[in-house]
């Protein structure tokens, strides 16, 4: 059998190869983190490469993304469907192996990372997953969900904020089945990280309640595996083992400075590397018993057997359970959600009350969260304002079942969690803080669009509406930017019942994020036929119309819908249709028949939008907005201040005409 330091060079040599093919990468980190690798994956991971997908494997997160040689090495090694030739292929165009690891191209790949601090916070959010699923479905010896997240991070992740904000709440949360490695090898892309880099990381993470194993040395795979062993004694702390490691271990030039980090080694000195590790193989060639050594197809065929057969005990004993665990796991909304949230949508409308968007968006949770309890919600310490504090809502630092995070004031960490909520699977997380502070959170909400995933932000005080607060906490740009998001759906609705299908909306959305965005104030009610509900699906449609061709269009969305209305109501003589617009983005995917029904080409038309302007001019001829900060006063005062009024709007469409 080949020693652990053989099977660890596997991964060393792998990664030299591949980086010095594509003449690109970091061949450094996965070099260093090797032997650390060898032993968690060998000797401590649940996992099955047959089975990518199975509901209580271990998750894997290389936070430090930039040595993703280091985990495509262990999915090729391990017995994933990943190829020899997909190795050769790395950082090529749609190759399964791109240059940071990204969610959905190679199976076993968890989460993309890359932006560094965002794989330890998406592993925060695996781990509470975990620990919320088991509270909800396990039974005492019949514990169905018992899995570990890993966590490979470096020094990058440490520097970035985002670590601070996730590690914290994950130690107050006792994430007993979190387990990270810090990769401490001193060097980042500048160099050594002692000029900007000297905090005491293991009295950080001891005072934010982690178990901390501390001067462990990365390369002694004996000291590893009992550091492991500790970790996974401790069930309520999460652990922090502190690996002290040397970057491009091997490499008799290059080991030890950043000259390996993001670089090619050069082949000559690839040849001297391998020489230097005892490795006498050419590039990409593994031999037979290396590979046999690094098999773990039949280890995770037999895990997964083994919790087969305790999940068919479960289901024996607990048939409704497990049934609903099976369609958790599966993603699927529940049988009678498509009826029920049609009839509560039906009920908001006939009420015709008018309340702000934010209380509208309360009720929708309080009605969807019995249909759903995989519903998962919180909020960044503002739960009483962004009113998502429903009436069953059960925190996890509670002793109750969870059902809710109060993140504390953590926006950007919070939405980096979600996102790690979303990929494990079971649960559909929201989350929710004001507008203005979606600028803390954008990179995950980033994240959250390229990885095409079912992660919901709630963003409530939408606009100088807020008021007296000022233009600290005043979003003039953010709804734009938000739009300018690929794949990122933002609903910003005018009424409860907008309010209400745009939360279904995302609810039912399988293939990217959500932002739901609320008022303040209190909005009008406006009135609709069924026709008119269905469309509101569509992103935008016809609220109010005229007979025959209008002479002019306004569109409106959110707050401003009401002084569309007023606008159109106030032009007697005048045949002005209204467009109520609650999602831009989801109306430009209609077809250009319906869009064109809507928005008639030819006919003058106003946007109106308590918001910078530039991105209306696709749809309208002149805009009602806002292009500057706003001011400190009421909102009432603010928006005739701005010029947000029915006369201002009037002149618009007169100015047009």
């Amino acid at each position: 059998m080949p020693s652990r330091r053989d099977l660890a060079n596997a991964v060393r040599a792998l990664s030299m190869d591949a980086v010095q093919k594509a003449n690109s990468g970091h061949p450094g980190a996965p070099m260093g983190m090797a032997d650390i690798a060898e032993v968690l994956w060998n000797d401590n991971m649940n996992h099955n490469p047959a089975n990518p997908n199975w509901s209580n494997r271990d998750r894997f997160i290389l936070s430090n993304g930039h040595g993703s040689m280091l985990i495509y090495s262990l999915l090729h090694l391990t017995g994933y469907d990943l190829a020899i030739d997909d190795l050769k292929q790395f950082r090529q165009l749609h190759s399964r192996t791109p240059g940071h690891p990204e969610y959905g191209y190679a199976p076993g790949v968890e989460t993309t990372t890359g932006p560094l601090g965002q794989g330890i916070t998406n592993g925060v959010g695996m781990a509470i997953a975990e620990k919320a699923l088991a509270a909800q479905f396990n039974q005492k010896g019949d514990e169905i969900v018992d899995h570990h997240t890993y966590v490979f991070l470096g020094d990058g992740c440490l520097m970035e904020g985002i670590s601070h904000e996730a590690c914290s709440l994950a130690g107050t949360l006792g994430l007993g089945k979190l387990i990270a490695f810090w990769d401490d090898n001193g060097i980042s892309i500048d160099g050594h990280v002692d000029g900007w880099f000297t905090d005491d990381t293991p009295k950080r993470f001891e005072s934010y309640g982690w178990h901390v194993i501390a001067d462990v040395d990365g390369h002694d795979a004996d000291a590893v595996a009992k550091a492991i062993s500790d970790a996974k004694a401790m069930t309520d702390k999460p652990t922090m083992i502190c690996c002290k490691t040397t970057i491009g271990f091997g490499s008799p030039n290059k080991a030890g400075t950043h000259a390996c980090h993001g670089a090619a080694l050069g082949q000559d000195e690839i040849n001297l590397t391998k020489a230097a590790l005892g490795w006498d193989h050419g590039a990409f060639e593994i031999p037979a018993d290396i590979y046999a050594g690094w098999d773990a197809k039949e280890k995770g065929a037999a895990a997964e057997a083994a919790w087969n057969e305790k999940f068919a005990a479960y289901k024996a004993k607990f048939p409704a359970l497990a049934a609903e665990y099976e369609r958790r796991v599966a993603g699927d909304l529940p049988a009678d959600w498509a009826a029920k949230s049609a009839d509560y949508i039906a009920g908001v409308n006939a009420a015709a009350k008018s309340p702000a968007t934010r209380q509208a968006s309360l009720a929708a949770i309080e009605a969807y969260s019995p249909i759903l309890p995989e519903l998962f919600g919180g909020s960044a310490d503002l739960g009483c304002s962004n009113l998502t504090e429903w009436s069953g809502y059960k925190p996890m630092d509670s002793n109750e079942v969870p059902n809710y995070i109060r993140y504390g004031v953590r926006e950007f960490g919070m939405s980096a969690i979600m996102n790690g909520i979303t990929l494990h699977g079971g649960l559909i997380p929201f989350g929710a803080t004001f507008l203005m502070f979606s600028e803390y959170a954008r990179n995950a909400l980033r994240m959250a669009a390229l990885m095409k995933i079912r992660t919901i932000f709630v963003f409530t005080h939408d606009s100088i509406g807020l008021g007296e607060d000022g233009p600290t906490h005043q979003p003039v740009e953010q709804i734009p930017t938000l739009r300018m998001i690929p794949n990122m759906a933002v609903w910003r609705p005018c009424d409860a019942v907008e309010a209400a299908v745009a939360w279904a909306q995302a609810i039912e959305r399988k293939d990217g994020p959500s932002t739901l965005i609320f008022s303040r104030q209190a909005l009008d009610h406006q009135t609709r036929t069924d026709a008119q509900i269905a469309d509101i699906t569509k992103g935008g449609y016809i609220l109010k119309d005229c007979d025959g061709t209008p002479d002019a269009i306004i569109i409106g969305t959110g707050s401003e819908v009401s002084l569309a209305t007023g606008a159109a109501a106030a032009m007697t003589g005048k045949k002005v249709r209204v467009v109520s617009m609650p999602s831009t983005t989801v109306f430009d995917a209609q077809d250009e028949a319906y869009r064109s029904s809507v928005l008639i080409k030819g006919v003058p038309t106003v946007a109106v939008e308590a918001a910078v302007t530039g991105g209306w001019y696709k749809y309208a001829d002149a805009v009602v907005g806002i292009d500057h900060f706003g001011e400190s006063a009421p909102a009432g005062e603010l928006f005739k201040e701005f010029g947000f009024t029915v006369e201002n709007v009037v002149a618009a469409v007169e100015g047009v005409l």
